[in-house]
């Protein structure tokens, strides 16, 4: 009898276990599932992701790993003033570690030696860029030609726009016969060796490229948790940018200036394809940015050139305030002293110019046909950024006709 109720006892204690080992195996699988399966993202109206708080948390969290370090990287196109906005942060002062166009030499190196795949492309841009914001520079020295020897250059592309590389302790005593020229004073060789440890002693990086050509080569930069990299693009109205370039690049333009003689472009010529498909890749990186995926959120901003003229305080500030940098009186200043000045003789390159004057004008400049023509196969890149269409060259010339429609996508 006893040993009857000893089994029994026995199965209800082994019953109890087997049961309390199901609820935890069930909870572990939950959380498991839970932690493996995608939460679904709430949408707006738009179709564009709500902000949560949830995602706020992610983003403190990613930030944490950064160590206070700021990274910005303004993509743009050549002729839509990123040479204006990069000083902003170049001007921004001894804090700031700011690269005018270094991807130049990559580029270079890459035309030269005809790499044309596109995976192989990204992932030569992806390192390059990853260890200028790392402060390593190894591997943009194998572009440079030619090669660095002991990390010394003076073929460093756009060095004269980089405060960060003509001071002290990167400039030094310039060399018989080697011209290295700074802003406002001449500089040796570069030692890029020196220059890793001046750019791991500021507490921001920004890097200013006309070279990287669609927005989706960044994620892995932006997912990197060692980089809180806040990515700006700058657009600017295709017609104005096709007459800068024009009157910046006569040589590789003579096609384009052949055609405004004539009246007359050639719809189906290899040059007007181009330029659709270049407007095409800026648009398509636009909906990336503006769709706000998880990888891109609170980490993306439009910004348009024409506002940036109109308002150049503002949206000095708004920039700022989007990279988490303080906004400097010594950046204030310049923005100030160089908006509201109309020098004699403008250099195409230069940051000095009445800025308001220089929004409107291309409209002088180009003629109606090739306004047009642009309109024509850009017509969906202007639409998405708010660029009024003429359809006339009274229009076109008429000041008081603003082609800015207001942009509700930032």
């Amino acid at each position: 009898m006893k040993t009857k109720y000893a089994i029994i006892f026995i199965c209800i204690v082994a019953l109890v276990i087997i049961e309390q080992e199901t609820n935890i195996l069930s909870r572990v699988s939950h959380e498991l599932i839970q932690r493996v399966t995608p939460h679904p993202t709430p949408q707006t109206q738009q179709g564009l992701p709500s902000e949560e708080p949830e995602e706020e948390e992610d983003i403190m969290d990613a930030n944490s790993h950064s160590g206070g370090h700021k990274h910005i990287l303004i993509l743009a196109t050549a002729r839509t003033g990123s040479t204006f906005v990069g000083e902003f942060f170049n001007q921004h002062g001894d804090n700031m570690f700011y690269l005018y166009e270094p991807m130049w030499h990559v580029e270079t190196k890459l035309q030269a030696i005809r790499v044309t795949n596109g995976s192989v492309l990204a992932g030569i841009y992806q390192d390059v860029l990853r260890g200028l914001f790392l402060c390593d520079f190894t591997p943009l020295e194998k572009f440079i030609c030619p090669l660095p020897q002991n990390h010394m250059t003076s073929e460093w592309f756009g060095r004269r726009s980089s405060m960060a590389l003509c001071k002290k302790p990167l400039c030094t005593a310039e060399l018989k016969d080697v011209w290295n020229q700074c802003n406002t004073q001449s500089c040796g060789p570069l030692n890029l060796a020196l220059a890793s440890q001046s750019c791991l002693t500021k507490e921001h990086r920004a890097i200013k490229t006309v070279r990287v050509g669609h927005l989706d080569i960044l994620r892995p930069l932006v997912e990197d948790p060692r980089l809180d990299l806040r990515v700006i693009q700058l657009v600017r109205d295709p017609r104005a940018i096709l007459a800068s370039r024009m009157a910046t690049f006569p040589d590789e333009y003579r096609t384009w200036k052949t055609w405004a003689r004539q009246g007359k472009v050639p719809e189906d010529d290899e040059h007007v394809k181009w330029l659709k498909g270049e407007c095409d890749s800026v648009r398509m990186s636009a909906i990336v940015g503006l769709s706000r995926p998880h990888w891109l959120r609170r980490r993306y901003m439009l910004l348009r050139y024409e506002d940036v003229t109109h308002y150049p305080m503002q949206k000095a500030e708004e920039i700022y305030s989007f990279a988490g940098i303080p906004f400097t009186s010594q950046a204030r200043e310049w923005i100030r002293t160089n908006t509201q000045t109309t020098p004699a003789n403008i250099n195409p390159f230069s940051t000095n110019r009445n800025s308001l004057e220089q929004a409107d004008k291309w409209r002088f400049s180009l003629p109606y046909e090739l306004a047009r023509v642009v309109q024509m196969v850009c017509g969906p890149t202007m639409e998405l950024f708010g660029y009024s269409l003429v359809d006339d060259e009274k229009t076109l010339v008429n000041r008081s006709v603003s082609l800015l429609d207001p942009l509700y996508l930032m």
